[in-house]
């Protein structure tokens, strides 16, 4: 069951998290040395170096936690696609709203069924936007309608005057 070119089921777990680690390293690393680079002591090099102690702190950190997300989400989207047999935007909506869910569980109730609800309608809006461009892009490859073109239109029917 291939779809968009990516791997089967077993293997995607395993795309998905070690995808998700890397864009929380990358994105850890940005956001983890502005904010070391603001928060150090005035002097240029007191600050690269605040930056650089906030990256190697903080960025794994933030790694892991997208590696765990992508992981769970990958596997409960993998166990949705067999349990279904099919592959469609619910499965991801579904796996997003559990993932949320299951990550704030020892919060309690509440906070686990409001990161299941935002969870969900995340990924909604992100599956809604793919189906958005996906049918933007196709229209472009639409083969051209002549019965459209008044030059190709048939003539009227009946007494033409």
């Amino acid at each position: 069951m291939e779809e968009y070119g990516r791997e089967p089921c077993p293997w995607r777990i395993i795309d998905d998290c070690g995808g998700a680690f890397t864009m929380g390293a990358i994105g850890g690393a940005v956001f983890q040395s502005i904010k070391g680079f603001r928060n150090a002591p005035s002097g240029i090099n007191k600050r690269f170096l605040g930056s650089l102690m906030a990256i190697k702190q903080r960025s794994p950190i933030i790694a892991g936690n997208f590696a765990v997300w992508g992981g769970m989400f990958s596997t409960i989207d993998c166990t949705l696609v067999h349990i279904r047999k099919k592959e469609d935007p619910w499965n991801s909506i579904i796996s997003g709203a559990a993932t949320g869910g299951i990550l704030a569980a020892r919060n309690g109730l509440p906070a686990m069924a409001g990161s299941a609800i935002i969870g969900g309608v995340l990924l909604a809006l992100i599956e809604g936007v793919a189906i958005f461009f996906t049918r933007m892009s196709a229209e472009q490859f639409k083969p051209p309608s002549f019965t459209d073109d008044p030059q190709f239109a048939s003539p009227p029917h009946g007494n033409p005057s």
